[in-house]
């Protein structure tokens, strides 16, 4: 999809040619300033009580005098805070409705005009979220799916050339991010046989091949090169499945040569029968979505590709199937971790743990300055948190506070977890160093901490998006979350590097008596 700022100057938003304009107008009243037909039409639609001045209220109108576009869509964001500004969630639901209804009417060009405001970076990175959003179409195996939406040119209004390049800039980030967002829900959607761990693997790749000049390099490491490295808890949950193991790697070095790197993890379960502790078959079908934190982390990859920034990130995905045959993991197995660790398998189900650990273990030879997994995780998260906040854990205070901060400003909402080391006591074993699983009790916590001890010397954070990476019945689908927050986060991170004070460089003059002061010793 084409976004662009458009400057009408003297002529206005009348003059500009589009299938449809869509006027989002802020404050408690019709402000002034609006073209003098669209104001009386406006006006008019508010006396006869057509339209209200309330947050996500809207009117079409159709043929307004000396509009070229014809069709006005006009859509109320609500009153500005005490910061001057709409609220993000105010924003988003705001443009979600719209396009919806601008979809429906296959408009192929749009208009943006902001009034009773002006246009922010946030409002113009949110219209190219949500266009993304609306227009994304799952096809792969449903080719009888209705046409694709039709909308390809998006276009923001802007008063002159300086706040243009702004909300350039601003749609340009929102592109980047809804292209990533838009690969993690293709990924997420595709059935299991549609996407193996080879499959995974292959999509990874492709990414490796489109950024190798952007300086991204794709690793795939095969079951004998698994085996070679040690992880022996990865590979016991891959042995029940003919699909082949893959434990992938991308790095994407934007930043200066040895910067540590920031590392995401992702949970690779293409397919999750439970093992064979094995699901009921309620909703199983499901269980395809389990391998949403990988899909997360390469739709972040396909985001950083766009955007760029000055970071160095690694991904790590160890990607398999739990399935159930006579080689499988069975209950009361003790498997030995890439750390060393001794692990009781208490429930098969419990398996997104096993991979994680190791590739948990495998980050630390980076020496990362911060490592972030992201899995579907457990039930128990659900149940705490249900659809609208993935849950976070993390010990280090400041690392979660900025993904809590990236959520916030992403719309793509986390709440923090506990982590107090009461909760291990559950996860003793009488065979192995650990075991896999406590009690029912506090489930998503007692499953973070099993983690925990694979990242005591990193600043580690962990994502559980069980309750927001898919939704289920009449939508039913992936998300895409939460790349938002993850591409936030990192162009938070990159920021703040860019921001922090470097070493002086030591002056020629100093290099020189030092160099002279060597020669004498």
């Amino acid at each position: 999809m084409d976004f662009r700022t458009l400057v009408p100057g003297a002529a206005g938003p009348g003059r500009v040619a589009a299938d449809a304009l869509l006027l989002l107008v802020a404050g408690p009243s019709l402000p002034e300033g609006l073209d003098p037909a669209l104001q009386a039409a406006v006006a008019g639609a508010l006396k006869l009580g057509d339209l209200e001045c309330k947050p996500g209220r809207q009117l079409m109108l159709r043929g307004v005098a000396g509009f070229k576009a014809p069709r006005v869509l006009v859509v109320m964001l609500g009153e500005p805070g005490a910061d001057g500004r709409i609220a993000a969630k105010a924003q988003r639901q705001a443009a979600q409705a719209a396009l919806q209804t601008l979809k429906a009417l296959d408009v192929a060009e749009l208009a943006v005009q902001v009034a009773g405001t002006v246009p922010t970076p946030a409002l113009a990175r949110t219209l190219a979220l949500c266009a993304l959003e609306a227009t994304y179409q799952y096809r792969l195996t449903k080719p009888s799916a209705a046409a694709p939406a039709k909308l390809a040119r998006l276009s923001l209004l802007a008063a002159d050339k300086t706040e243009a390049a702004a909300l350039q800039a601003a749609l340009d980030e929102g592109a980047g991010i809804g292209e990533g967002i838009a690969l993690a829900r293709e990924l997420g959607n595709r059935p299991g046989n549609h996407c193996t761990p080879s499959d995974l693997a292959d999509e990874a790749r492709a990414l490796g091949r489109q950024g190798a000049k952007a300086g991204l390099k794709v690793d795939v490491l095969e079951r004998k090169q698994i085996e070679a490295l040690g992880m022996g808890s990865f590979l016991a949950v891959a042995r029940g499945s003919e699909e082949p193991p893959r434990f992938i790697v991308l790095d994407y070095k934007g930043g200066a040569r040895g910067e540590a790197p920031l590392v995401l993890v992702g949970k690779g379960i293409t397919f999750d029968s439970g093992g064979i502790s094995i699901k009921p078959a309620g909703e199983m079908d499901e269980m395809k979505f389990d391998m949403c934190g990988a899909a997360s982390v390469l739709g972040t990859f396909r985001a950083l590709l766009a955007l760029k920034p000055r970071l160095n990130v690694v991904g790590l995905i160890p990607a398999c199937e739990n399935l159930p045959d006579g080689r499988a993991l069975k209950p009361g197995d003790v498997v030995t971790s890439l750390s060393g660790t001794t692990i009781e398998v208490l429930n098969t189900d419990a398996e997104g743990r096993l991979i994680l650990c190791d590739a948990l273990t495998y980050a630390a030879r980076y020496k990362p300055r911060a490592v972030v997994d992201i899995a579907t995780l457990t039930g128990a998260c659900v149940i705490a948190l249900g659809a609208v906040r993935s849950g976070l854990f993390s010990a280090d205070d400041g690392l979660a506070a900025e993904l809590l901060a990236a959520g916030e400003a992403a719309q793509d909402l986390a709440w923090r977890m506990p982590l107090d080391d009461d909760y291990d006591e559950g996860l003793k074993s009488n065979f192995a160093d650990v075991a896999n699983v406590a009690g029912r009790a506090a489930g998503s916590v007692t499953a973070a901490k099993f983690l925990q001890r694979f990242a005591r010397d990193l600043r580690w954070a962990h994502l559980d998006i069980a309750g927001t990476a898919w939704k289920g019945g009449a939508a039913k689908g992936s998300t895409g979350r939460p790349v938002g927050l993850l591409v936030q986060w990192l162009l938070g991170q990159q920021a703040e590097q860019a921001a922090a004070p470097r070493p002086a460089a030591r002056t020629a003059r100093a290099t020189g008596k030092a160099s002279a002061a060597k020669r004498g010793a």
